[in-house]
């Protein structure tokens, strides 16, 4: 984990996540807070990536809409 401040808060967690997060924690050898901290890095980029796909379903679901008939012709 990069040198960074650091900034605490509180939250809460199913046991079995916890759980799961000090065995992967014990195992690496590494403290829960970089473990948390680089799942949820994983998380943000992972959510930021799609992104673009809700867009293009968004786009997609209005196409539907508008040019339904045409659709169903063409399909034909």
């Amino acid at each position: 984990m990069p040198n960074t401040a650091l900034e605490r808060f509180s939250s809460q967690a199913a046991p079995e996540v916890l759980n799961s997060l000090r065995k992967i924690a014990e195992s690496e050898g590494r403290p829960i807070q970089e473990i948390l901290d680089e799942a949820l890095r994983e998380y943000i980029e992972r959510k930021e990536k799609e992104q673009p796909r809700r867009q293009a379903m968004d786009a997609f679901a209005q196409s539907l809409s508008e040019f339904d008939q045409l659709y169903r012709e063409l399909a034909k």
